[in-house]
């Protein structure tokens, strides 16, 4: 830290990114706020910069609009801990159209962006089409939620773009009549084998971020990776996962591998 207590150069070329696998509506029925306040502390105190929930994270039925109340808490909760924060939920807009939205708070707690998901995947929510990168004061990051991760050209255009972590909010199922046994471990190899290959493919780090869910169908499989392997994974387990990245390996390998 320098004397007026911000991070150095070096410091915000090294952040500390946060998974936060929460279990939905298990303290109150209808939302998540309580857990949601809980976990950006726990990331707060684990040294983290930035911390990303899971898909459709806030409310368990409906949409909110950007002044719910859920939200404006969620934002002030960011500001009390000075943390970047990533929640997902369908948002709905003055015009009454509503995405599935990923929300990016800074540590004022003002909203510095948002992504409305894509590629959808039996969401009642429209599509959106704009692929954005957000600038932060420790790098650039792109947002993707869920079914996105299967669509590697979203991935390569976000790298174009400048990103160097790449964050995907979830709430993946899986399909009964894709596998024949075995289904949530062979469907959790696929998502290992995503996250990676994602990060692999474009030099840089992707965070995957699923809840705990009572749905049979429920994979809860969150992880953190870099170009070369997973860093951290929880699987079936609420919890909070951190790494320490190095985002100058991102210029490094891509220089080795000729992808610049």
């Amino acid at each position: 830290m320098n004397p007026n207590g911000k991070k150095t150069k070096t410091q915000r070329r090294h952040p500390i990114i946060a998974i936060a696998a929460i279990r939905y509506f298990d303290i109150v029925k209808s939302h998540n706020l309580p857990k949601i306040k809980l976990y950006i502390q726990k990331a707060k105190k684990l040294g983290a910069d930035i911390v990303c929930f899971p898909e459709s994270c806030i409310v368990k039925k409906g949409s909110l609009l950007l002044n719910d109340r859920l939200i404006l808490e969620i934002r002030e909760e960011c500001k009390k801990n000075s943390i970047w924060c990533i929640v997902t939920e369908n948002v709905t807009t003055k015009t009454k159209k509503t995405y599935n939205t990923s929300l990016l708070i800074g540590r004022d707690g003002k909203i510095k962006g948002h992504y409305e998901k894509i590629n959808l995947s039996g969401d009642t929510a429209i599509a959106g089409n704009k692929i954005k990168v957000f600038k932060t004061d420790f790098g650039k990051i792109g947002i993707t939620i869920c079914w996105d991760l299967t669509f590697s050209s979203l991935f390569q255009e976000m790298k174009r773009m400048g990103a160097e972590i790449i964050f995907c909010p979830a709430q993946w199922n899986y399909e009964t009549p894709s596998h024949e046994h075995s289904h949530k471990k062979r469907e959790l190899e696929i998502l290992r084998a995503m996250t990676l290959a994602r990060a692999h493919e474009n030099i840089l780090f992707v965070a995957l971020c699923n809840p705990i869910m009572p749905n049979k169908t429920q994979v809860s499989y969150s992880a953190i990776s870099d170009p070369h392997h997973i860093l951290k994974e929880l699987i079936d387990k609420e919890g909070i996962i951190t790494a320490k990245i190095d985002l100058g390996e991102i210029q490094k390998f891509r220089k080795y591998y000729r992808k610049e």
